[in-house]
């Protein structure tokens, strides 16, 4: 193996590792922070609920990558031989 396929190797396993923890802690942190936010006075409220749900759909849109990660790569590796 080359070195540039051990790199993206090293990388994709990585990135297998930290995709998930990092999808369940944006949604769990979206989650507590739209509970506090409806705390908050109204002109303050919209600006982290807004937040909040940019934090749950992060979550969420990470999680359909890492899931569909070994569907992409093989799709991908087809289209460049």
């Amino acid at each position: 193996m080359s070195f540039i396929e051990t790199l993206l190797l090293d990388i994709q396993a990585a990135l297998y590792t930290i995709g998930p923890i990092l999808s369940v802690i944006l949604i769990i942190l979206g989650g507590i922070v739209y509970g506090l936010a409806q705390t908050q006075p109204a002109e303050n409220r919209g600006k982290w609920q807004n937040a909040a749900v940019g934090m749950v759909i992060g979550g969420v849109v990470i999680a359909a990558i890492i899931g569909g990660a070994t569907l992409i790569r093989e799709t991908s590796s087809k289209l460049l031989t």
